[in-house]
């Protein structure tokens, strides 16, 4: 191995140290204090109950660790949202998770906890797997009410996404396991199956001192609305768990005698291990996000085997299409290549030299025709991203390359088998909607620690927007020294390089998560097994484009 690998190697493994570090101070959620009161409470934390719900020793991944990451300072934040959510099995079945973490605010809902729920519903819906909510909650965080009330994508679009999933035959099962109130008592009784914890679990629309207050009642919450009265007098829910381990264990009798689902079909063989060291990826995948690499290295340390079928090998190699197998599933790849090509293709000269990463115009083209390759053979896709944007200058504009591309993100848009995106490297600009980002529905989305989502580098939009500044510093008669520059700069950067972060991106639920590289085979793996518990219902159909 050469220098470079070695420094690359100490390079991402660094980042993947700061991954883990950063994972576990998140885990802790509302802090040891608040935890130890819980457990005081005779209550289990929410990631305990996760834990003891699922099948012991099986895969799970996390949906949003990161979310509500830096977010909030002034309302003393809110880790992972408040919520904790997981694709595991229990019972041998694949299940969506979801528990309310009652060590930040209570549970409370912040308006980034309403978007991270209705993620975790849009996974359920998509791959119709049965979601299970174990809810301890105080409802509303009221200081933030009017962004979290009201709109489309607010609060109550949680409760008709419960209405649609029974209506589609998806099975939602909820255990009220603390305080369930207000406009959050809809949800466990919109579900199919409600258990609720004696003398822990309550749920009412109003609590004893609203109550009070409104119309002059004096009662307690139990009697208002704990187990006994909802199992006993209400029938409001189904079973009343003397703990938390029993209302789990209620749960997975519950799941256990779930029938089988109708399958899409997707093509799976016996699983193989990459036959290439998966380790070296730290070393191939470079420092600097402008380095050059070959992803053809990287792919094959993904893939079973480390065998690949390449689609049009010579043609368009600022982009890999391939066929392969990961963990036995049939796949269809489509990355950007980011080492410097030669090309021979007709709109471009013999020999000439094509920047990686960049999307040309043959590029475009070749992807898009696997891309409906794919849904023919109902394959699903895995987009690997390290993509800076489509070639500009006029030479591309004049070859099409605004026609091209808005082929290729077509066909990602109207694509009807699943995708996947993995953001490896960079993801800039309108190469994150033709490599499909988060807007163009991709089943999981996830990024590794090298990870940068932008319109544009770090560097190229410091200098643009600086150029901004000083002609604004101008107008108003001001002198620009080197060292203001550079000090502008400087600033400006450090700015633009905060908001293009994983984490950045992970804390407002653009990706799903930031994983170890060598996960990304167990998330492919669970997102496909996902997936096939949905038929594919609607025909690949490209609509106009312009030939």
């Amino acid at each position: 191995m050469d220098i470079n690998f070695n420094k690359n190697e100490d390079h991402n493994k660094l980042l993947l140290s700061d991954l883990k570090q950063r994972l576990a101070k998140v885990k802790l959620g509302g802090g040891e204090k608040r935890i130890a009161k819980l457990h005081g409470e005779g209550k289990m934390t929410a990631r305990e109950r996760i834990e003891y719900l699922l099948d012991k020793g099986a895969k799970s991944i996390e949906i949003g660790a990161f979310v509500g990451d830096g977010m909030y300072k002034e309302h003393g934040g809110c880790p992972s949202g408040g919520v904790v959510i997981k694709i595991g099995y229990v019972n041998g079945k694949q299940c969506v998770v979801v528990a309310n973490d009652a060590t930040v605010k209570a549970g409370a809902w912040f308006p980034i906890t309403a978007k991270k729920n209705l993620r975790a519903q849009e996974i359920a819906m998509e791959n119709r797997l049965p979601i299970i909510y174990l809810v301890d909650s105080a409802g509303v965080y009221l200081p933030m009410q009017d962004e979290i009330f009201p709109d489309k994508e607010h609060f109550g679009r949680i409760f008709r996404n419960n209405a649609i999933m029974s209506s589609m035959g998806i099975t939602q099962i909820a255990a009220v396991m603390g305080s369930c109130v207000a406009g959050g008592a809809y949800l466990p009784i919109m579900s199919d199956e409600a258990l609720i914890v004696d003398k822990t679990g309550s749920i009412f629309l109003a609590g004893s001192y609203l109550v009070k207050a409104a119309i002059g009642e004096t009662i307690d919450n139990e009697t208002l609305g704990g187990a006994t009265t909802h199992c006993e007098i209400s029938g409001v829910t189904d079973y009343k768990a003397k703990d938390d381990k029993d209302a789990l264990d209620t749960i997975r009798n519950i799941v256990g005698k779930i029938g089988d689902y109708n399958k899409a079909g997707f093509n799976r063989i016996k699983a193989e291990k990459p036959a290439l060291d998966e380790n070296e990826i730290f070393g191939i995948l470079p420092k600097a996000r402008t380095e050059q690499y070959d992803m053809m290295e990287i792919i094959k340390r993904l893939v079973d085997n480390s065998e690949l079928d390449e689609y049009k090998a010579g043609y368009g190699q600022s982009i890999i299409t391939a066929y392969a197998r990961i963990d036995g599933w049939a796949v269809g790849i489509v990355a950007n290549q980011r080492k410097i090509v030669k090309t021979t293709g007709a709109k471009t000269k013999p020999s000439e030299m094509q920047f990686g990463g960049v999307i040309y115009s043959d590029s475009a083209d070749k992807a898009t025709r696997f891309i409906a390759n794919c849904n023919q053979k109902k394959i699903p896709l895995v987009f690997v991203h390290d993509v800076t944007g489509f070639m500009v200058g006029s030479k591309s504009e004049h070859g099409g390359i605004i026609k091209d591309g808005a082929k290729m993100v077509n066909a990602v848009a109207n694509s009807v088998v699943p995708k996947f995106t993995v953001i490896v490297g960079n993801s800039y600009g309108a190469g994150n909607y033709a490599m499909c980002g988060k807007a163009y529905d991709p089943r999981l989305i996830f990024a590794w620690p090298s990870a940068e989502l932008a319109v544009m580098g770090g560097a190229q939009a410091a200098k643009v927007l600086l150029q901004i500044e000083e002609s604004a510093m101008r107008s108003r008669g001001e002198e620009i020294t080197p060292e203001k520059e550079a000090e502008l700069f400087n600033k400006i950067k450090s700015r633009y390089d905060e908001q293009v972060s994983p984490y950045y991106s992970a804390s407002r639920l653009w990706t799903d998560a930031i994983i170890d590289p060598l996960d990304t085979r167990k998330w492919i793996s669970m997102g496909i097994e996902a997936a096939d518990h949905a038929p594919i219902e609607k025909q690949f159909n490209l609509g106009v484009i312009q030939v």
